[in-house]
């Protein structure tokens, strides 16, 4: 057998039994493309607070704001991605006597695998802040739901406390009533109304009737009004903070619907930049492929010259 046989033979012998993956190039890849991102997201971040106004009227707009944020992040996925799956296409192994269509699946998979790994390691470095992004945006509606009667609550609470009779204060309070007028402190009337108030309105919302009419029995005791008047001025009073507590509720709901649409369409519009990074990062990878392929390699040659020659006599 020649020696050109003996030399395909040993080529054709080691490229089955080394790997095709090259992980000094994928790792290499993946952390220009990691560093890359971190740079355009902070660059991102300074554009967008540069951009935002607290002031009314001026600066960017929310729906612009969110609009150039994707659109950011995907021009961050394909320029990151891209570089990242080229280094890993240029740097990896000359891989020889093997068709062309296996050459260029293994520069694609470098340019996945590069893609990959940054993108794991970058989700494990902002994944704190992405969480606490996503759950800010999904307390805001239950801090707006309880906000509304958190003030009744926590009055109701202490002017319970005060009279010894914590959450049970509503019944407590109705063991004492009386018709009579009595002089009870403004304190203990407040305490003993915001009490009837908090459980209606967080119950079913309808004013039992003898709490209608103990209700405007106070008011009588400390104006001038008749008890006519009183039990009318307490339905208008009743009425208003049913309607707090309604609009605090619906609120609270478009709150948390908006916080909901915002983040499906954040994490659509995300899925699609990863996807566009990842295409690029492959098809970038072919193309170092094909440069390192492409390189020529220069042989020289050595000369070597004696300085010392034969004497003869």
């Amino acid at each position: 057998m020649n020696r050109s046989s003996d030399t395909y033979l040993t080529a054709v012998d080691e490229s089955s039994t080394l790997s095709g993956v090259s992980w000094g190039a994928i790792f290499a890849g993946a952390a220009g493309a990691a560093a890359l991102s971190l740079i355009l997201v902070l660059l991102g971040f300074g554009l967008g607070f540069s951009a935002v106004s607290p002031w009314a009227g001026s600066g960017i707009s929310a729906k612009g704001l969110g609009i150039s944020t994707i659109v950011w992040l995907t021009f961050t996925q394909i320029v990151a991605s891209g570089m990242g799956g080229y280094i890993a296409g240029r740097l990896r192994v000359k891989w020889s006597n093997m068709h062309g269509d296996e050459v260029y699946f293994r520069d694609t998979a470098h340019g996945f695998l590069a893609w990959a790994v940054a993108t794991l390691v970058t989700a494990t470095l902002v994944v704190g802040s992405v969480s606490s992004i996503v759950s800010g945006g999904a307390q805001a509606g239950a801090s707006v739901a309880s906000g509304a009667a958190s003030a009744m609550t926590q009055a109701a609470g202490s002017a319970a406390s005060n009279s010894g009779g914590e959450e049970y204060g509503y019944f407590v309070d109705s063991l004492f009533r009386d018709d009579r007028p009595a002089a009870v402190s403004d304190d203990a009337v407040r305490g003993s109304v915001t009490r009837i108030f908090v459980r209606t309105l967080s119950n079913d919302g309808q004013l039992a009737a003898e709490d209608r009419t103990y209700l405007a029995q106070l008011v009588a005791q400390r104006t001038n009004l008749t008890q006519a008047d009183a039990e009318r001025r307490v339905d208008e009073v009743f009425a208003k903070a049913r309607k707090a507590v309604d609009d605090a509720k619906l609120a609270a709901k478009q709150a948390a619907d908006t916080a909901r649409k915002v983040a499906a369409w954040t994490s659509l519009w995300m899925f699609v930049a990863l996807l566009c990074g990842a295409f690029f990062a492959s098809f970038a990878a072919t193309f170092g492929g094909r440069r390192r392929d492409a390189v020529v390699y220069l042989e020289t040659e050595a000369y070597v010259t004696s300085t010392s020659l034969p004497l003869t006599r």
